[in-house]
């Protein structure tokens, strides 16, 4: 029988959970290890502390295989995208861990889209010229930071580096890489961006799938998107998933021999058959946070059933910027048509519905994708929110029943090289 560990990386906790050769969870065998988001070298929320997350996934593994009775055949990652760390010659940090959310290189994003044919740029690489990408944050970096990108000799993905300290080689995931912006959709690093960033690509990983490490083999990981439709089933062009955690997606992963971006959209490399396609929100479960901080109350219960916008506003969810479809950073959100008898109720309904119509915007870019399937915890815990997506796309949405598609997502890619076959993924009850 094989059995995978499969590891989850995401933007606040690390968790490991086990899996047979179908693909199934072994109840009880999992661990959860949470981390801290830093305001780092940037003074800002986006970045983490690269050996802390170390520390905490190492935590995690070691917790879930003492559960387990016996050794596993393999480590399994799922990971972040777009996260940016630099190291020395030893291999030691010189930055924290930044993410997406580190919005710093959104003028070195606006200098690159001057001199650059963005579009060019996006039909190579499947990634516009955002700052959530490398080829900004690495300009800013050299503009701002000069010594730190001198010294640097790697620049590297968060769960590079994991790989490196857990299982001793540095190495990333064609899947890692695509995400990055800098890799051409052909799975060579860019000419053209490279000089421009006066990069040698000597200074970025090694890009390999094949397991490293004796004890237990670690595959290097994949990006959770990725995983997330692998995990829940969603792999043709048909049937996207739409996942809603610290941010939103949705996307669909399908085979091609001729991948070519589709604009307003995002596509990046799983493996060298499949890609995945879709767009990302900045808000997400993060703007259902803000309202619990912000707000008096934030309760959405019975709010599909309350008359569409019944209460009068209009509320822009953009507070993390826009990434899809238009892929401006500088963008803010609003609230449009408060009154004194708008209650809190009325924000949180408007709030959700904004969050909808933005998944609508990418929808309308895969009208191939006629069945949506909803993952991640903000979605899964909240029917209601779920509900009013379904009403604003005009479809159903189907709940997933894999309780960690991500993870389950990782486990399944590796068990396909080890070989096996997992079992199709389940569907909740309507």
């Amino acid at each position: 029988m094989t059995r995978v560990l499969a590891l989850d990386l995401g933007t606040s906790s690390a968790r490991a959970r086990l899996y047979d050769e179908r693909g199934r969870h072994a109840e009880g065998v999992e661990a959860q290890e949470r981390y801290t988001e830093t305001r780092g070298h940037s003074g800002r929320l986006g970045e983490f502390d690269a050996d802390e997350l170390v520390g905490v996934v190492r935590e995690a593994v070691e917790e879930c295989l003492r559960r387990a009775d016996r050794p596993v055949d393999a480590i399994a990652m799922s990971s972040f995208w777009h996260s940016l760390l630099a190291l020395d010659a030893r291999g030691r940090p010189l930055t924290a861990v930044s993410t997406w959310r580190d919005t710093r290189a959104t003028t070195a994003a606006e200098d690159l889209a001057r001199r650059l044919d963005g579009e060019a740029v996006h039909g190579r690489t499947g990634c516009p010229l955002h700052p959530s990408f490398w080829p900004a944050r690495l300009l800013r970096l050299r503009r701002e930071e000069p010594d730190v990108f001198r010294e640097a000799a790697r620049f590297v993905s968060c769960p590079d580096y994991v790989l490196e300290r857990l299982a001793g080689t540095l190495r990333t995931s064609l899947s890692m890489a695509s995400a990055t912006g800098l890799l051409r959709l052909d799975g060579r690093w860019d000419e053209e961006l490279l000089r421009e960033l006066q990069l040698d690509p000597e200074r970025l990983p090694e890009i390999s799938g094949e397991p490293v490490g004796a004890a237990e083999p670690w595959f290097p990981a994949w990006g959770d998107g990725a995983c997330a439709n692998v995990g829940a089933g969603c792999v043709t062009r048909e049937r996207a998933a739409l996942t809603i955690g610290t941010s939103g997606a949705l996307r669909v992963v399908y085979e091609t021999d001729e991948a070519r971006p589709r604009a307003g959209l995002f596509l990046f490399r799983v493996d060298e058959r499949r890609v995945v396609e879709g767009g990302s929100l900045s808000d997400g479960g993060n703007l259902w946070d803000w309202l619990e901080r912000t707000l008096s109350e934030a309760d959405s219960a019975g709010l599909a059933d309350e008359p569409a916008d019944g209460h009068g506003l209009t509320f822009l969810t953009l507070l993390g910027g826009e990434r899809s479809p238009g892929w401006d950073a500088r963008v803010r959100g609003g609230v449009v048509g408060l009154s004194f008898h708008s209650r809190p109720r009325d924000l949180v309904h408007a709030a959700l519905e904004g969050v909808a119509f933005r998944v609508a915007e990418v929808a309308e870019l895969l009208p191939e994708a006629h069945d949506v399937v909803a993952t991640g915890a903000a979605l899964l815990r909240n029917r209601d929110w779920a509900q009013i997506v379904a009403d604003v796309l005009g479809r159903p949405v189907r709940m997933s029943a894999v309780e960690e598609a991500s993870a389950r997502g990782a486990a399944v890619l590796a068990l396909e090289r080890l070989g096996e076959e997992a079992e199709p993924a389940p569907l909740a009850d309507p």
